[in-house]
């Protein structure tokens, strides 16, 4: 099994345009990249590819399996930031190991992401 790095995280949304606008805010150092080749467009977050894709009979968006969590530099201030864009509290926060904390928030469409910071 490759042990490199997590390469793409797939988002299954009802209205992509409006996805990509919310996690372009939600991630402000996100840049927005395009396939023409597909007509598709996804955020580059560093190395990782946020794909926002419609939802469909096969996969519906909102909270029902893995949730990723995101490294935060500062715990309350993103959580406040994410919060002020719209995502709503879903889990915690909580305390954990050396003194970080963590959380799910759900964003508009439903879908359950992770913060985890000190």
């Amino acid at each position: 099994m490759p042990t490199e790095s997590i390469a793409a995280i797939m988002i299954h949304v009802s209205n992509v345009p409006a996805a990509l606008i919310w996690y372009q805010q939600a991630f402000p150092n996100a840049v927005r990249k395009r396939v023409e080749a597909h007509n598709f467009e996804y955020l580059a977050i560093g190395e990782i590819n946020l794909e926002l894709v419609p939802a469909d009979e096969k996969v519906a968006s909102g909270a029902a399996g893995s949730v990723v969590y995101w490294r935060v530099a500062d715990f309350n201030e993103a959580l406040q930031h994410l919060q002020d864009i719209g995502a709503t509290l879903y889990r915690g926060p909580k305390e954990i190991e050396s003194g970080l904390r963590m959380c799910q928030i759900c964003d508009p469409w439903g879908n359950c992401l992770g913060l985890r910071g000190p």
